[in-house]
């Protein structure tokens, strides 16, 4: 009997069917920056003209074991979404404005059902946030992932104007935390997460305290924060802005605040979540430990001089964007 590829657990005419039915897709996402239309292994993109002096701001991130819970709820149209949101989280937090998206999907076994789905969050999220997905690859690798495993990651690339870079350098004592409610887990801490609630309860349980499913519930969509972000930068100075992600509160906005300072959070400032009380009491874990792994309710940080903080919040809140001070800068 001769080997082929197929029998070795890769079917190139699943990618092929793949990759024609997402074009119509991607398509919706293109800017006047694409340039299609131009046959080759890289995609082509113009530099904006509206910038005088830009600096490209690149990431690079992936959804961790949020996945598991996608595969066993057999869902998989929000993690795109969640994939683009946070990368444009991470490189709006510097200042910069989202350009072009690129994604990376690999399968233990090719579902074009599974994959466009994945597609279309990502497309999305791509449109939501202003950027274009010009690019991806789609590898199907059985032996590496289980068959109804798959793995995703993305790269987000933006620019920011050399001047308007946001540098954690101006942050100085005295300054004030704004913190933006996040929608839940986000894309961090799913590892934890799984290993204390699945044991008691099924993905379809409906838990009256989270108003749905555990299914539902966990994959709730990361938040995007680009709007808030230039909505505040636009009228505001801005000190610094923190992203929550792994690591917490305290671990993320450590980065972006000089070393010879403190971080003072008033944990009693805003009311986590319900899912984060639902974790923590199932698994017994401390408060320490909480704070440690999850955002805990909170997705984005301003870091800001006090003088102005009255004002951005009072601008938030006109907006309808829910806000809480949660701290300060200190010695």
């Amino acid at each position: 009997m001769k080997s082929t590829y197929s029998a070795a657990g890769v079917n190139i005419s699943e990618g092929d069917r793949f990759v024609e039915k997402i074009k119509p897709l991607v398509k919706k996402t293109f800017n006047n920056g694409v340039l299609s239309g131009i046959g080759n292994f890289g995609a082509f993109f113009n530099v904006p003209k509206s910038f005088k002096n830009p600096v490209f701001v690149a990431s690079t991130d992936g959804v961790g074991t949020k996945l598991k819970i996608a595969v066993s709820a057999k869902k998989h149209d929000t993690i795109g979404e969640d994939l683009v949101n946070h990368c444009v989280n991470d490189i709006a937090v510097c200042g910069a404005t989202p350009l072009f998206f690129l994604d990376y999907m690999a399968f233990g076994k090719l579902s074009s059902k599974t994959a466009v789905d994945i597609v279309k969050g990502l497309v999305r999220g791509c449109k939501a946030n202003g950027a274009a997905l010009i690019g991806g690859e789609t590898a199907e690798m059985p032996g590496l992932y289980a068959k109804n495993d798959y793995d995703v990651a993305g790269t987000i690339i933006g620019a920011v104007e050399r001047g308007n870079i946001i540098d954690k350098k101006n942050v100085k004592a005295g300054d004030v935390l704004i913190g933006l409610p996040s929608s839940g887990l986000h894309t961090n801490g799913y590892s934890l997460a799984r290993n204390v609630l699945l044991k008691k309860y099924s993905l379809n349980k409906y838990i009256t305290e989270l108003k749905g499913t555990l299914a539902k519930e966990l994959l709730k969509v990361h938040r995007s924060y680009l709007k808030e972000i230039q909505l505040v930068t636009k009228k505001f100075k801005v000190n610094s802005i923190s992203h929550i992600t792994g690591g917490g509160i305290l671990g993320n906005t450590k980065r972006v605040v000089p070393k010879h300072l403190k971080i003072k959070i008033d944990w009693n400032a805003w009311k986590p979540n319900p899912i984060f009380g639902l974790i923590q009491r199932t698994g017994r874990i401390s408060d320490s430990e909480m704070r440690k792994v999850f955002n805990m309710g909170i997705g984005l940080i301003f870091i800001v001089n006090k003088k102005n903080a009255k004002a951005i919040t009072e601008q938030l809140k006109k907006q309808k964007i829910k806000n809480h001070i949660i701290g300060e800068i200190t010695e």
